[in-house]
Formats: C-alpha cells, structure tokens, sequence
C-alpha cells in the first residue's frame, strides 16, 4: 500500500493519504470497522461499488465513507485508482460541516456536503497529470477546510485525550471517571464522540481492540488464546463473538488460507 503525508499543518489531523489501486484485475474485496473515517477520490475511469447492510451503492467521484460498526464489501473494476485520506478520529469532525455520526455506515456524496466546491475539486484533480499533483490540490483543498472550521478546539481536545488511552482495560477508558475529571457529564462525553468521531466511545474501542486482534492474526505469529488475552478479551468466547461482529468470521475462519489472501491490512 503506497501511503504519502499530508503537508505539515495538517500533520496533527490526517494520518496519511493512501492509494487503492486494481491494476488489470478487478476486485471484490472485505472492509472491516477501522475507527476511521475517510474521504475517498475516484482518480480513474473504474467504477466502484460498496456493499454497506446489504445495500449496493455506487460510489460518487468523490466519497465520504464514514465509520463502518460492521464487515462490508468494496466492488472495483479493473484499473480502478482511488485516493484516499484517512483522518484521526479526533479530528474528523474539523473537516466537515456535518454531525460525523450522519456519515456512520454510509457513503456520501461529498456533492451533498460541499456542493460545486465538491465538484471543483474533482475537476481540478483530474487535470493534474501525476499523483504528486493530485496530492497537492487534495492537500490545499483541506487546509482551507481547516481554516474555515469554527469547531470547538477544546472539545476536540478532549475527544483527542480519551482516543490516546493506552490502559489494559480491552473497553477503553473509565468514561464516568473520565468525566469527573474534566468537569463534564458522561452524556456529554457520548454526544462528543457521536458528533465528531461518528460511534460512541465504547464501540471506537471495541473497534480499536478489534483492529489489533486482526494485526496480531494476520501476522500469525501467536495462538488465538494469546491474542484474545493480548487485546484484553475477557475469554476466548468474549474474543470470537466481538471478532465475527466486526469481521463477518471467526478468529479461525479469517485464518484459512482464502481469507487471509483476500483482505489487505490497511
């Protein structure tokens, strides 16, 4: 997978940019919850279909693609070159003038949020000849979206506090305690997360906890009774059942050969 940093101001809010690519094949391949949202951009003539609930949608020129709670499926023909900006949690919601939770489980438009600056942008990247240049119009293009943010700084701050929890505990941090210390009610807490991560906080880290568990199997260099207890399961039971919501499969189903082929780690 080819991934490029944005440019410096933007270092702090977007993890990295990264390309999907089908080359001469086409593709139908999983997504799994990633606790990511991202904005993707069809750079070629390939069409592109995602699976989300049993619903076929065609993706636009330029898509949203919230926050998946459950395994979907990407459709892409060949010679198909998507750009895609994957963006911290935390800061998502500086992007867009929606609630983040609006886009959970769907793709959208970005025509529907942004209207003709939506289908500027497009425009303007397909007349660029090399993908450094594609880069560089996405890259202006969300600093000036950063720049017209009016979103609270301080609420983004909190969420970004809660979201670097690094503690044993496979559900994440103690919201109730979390919110006696900075003087907020738990409701507030939960609102904050749908607002501007999309999910509430006890799913973004059953989510983080999932991708782990997926890192840990594709490498498959340990048990599954080491990973459940690694990415802090309760027991096996609690490990298969949270797995095969987000994933579709079984820990040792995804291990078979045909699966574990099919699903690149992004």
């Amino acid at each position: 997978m080819q991934t490029f940093l944005p440019s410096d101001i933007l270092k702090s809010y977007i993890k990295y940019y990264w390309v999907f690519a089908t080359e001469q094949q086409s593709i139908n391949d999983a997504m799994y919850p990633s606790g990511y949202l991202e904005l993707a951009i069809n750079i070629s003539e390939g069409e592109v279909v995602s699976v989300l609930n049993d619903r076929y949608i065609g993706m636009p020129p330029v898509e949203v693609l919230g926050q998946l709670t459950a395994p979907a499926r990407i459709i892409a023909g060949k010679q198909t070159t998507l750009l895609v900006t994957r963006f911290y949690p935390h800061a998502t919601a500086l992007f867009f003038p929606n609630r983040i939770a609006d886009f959970t489980d769907d793709s959208v438009d970005l025509l529907d949020v942004f209207k003709a600056d939506a289908v500027d942008l497009h425009a303007r990247m397909m007349d660029q000849r090399t993908l450094a240049q594609k880069i560089s119009i996405l890259d202006s293009f969300l600093v000036r979206q950063l720049i017209k943010s009016r979103k609270n700084l301080s609420q983004i701050s909190l969420i970004e506090s809660i979201c670097r929890y690094t503690g044993q505990g496979g559900d994440g941090p103690d919201i109730e305690q979390l919110a006696l210390q900075h003087g907020v009610s738990t409701r507030y807490i939960q609102k904050l997360f749908l607002d501007c991560i999309g999910i509430p906080p006890k799913r973004f880290f059953n989510i983080r906890r999932f991708n782990k568990s997926l890192h840990l199997i594709r490498k498959a260099e340990e048990s599954l009774t080491s990973i459940a207890y690694e990415c802090g399961y309760y027991d096996q039971a609690h490990f298969i059942r949270e797995f095969k919501a987000f994933s579709g499969v079984t820990p040792s189903r995804f291990l078979q050969p045909t699966l574990l082929e099919n699903t690149a780690e992004i």
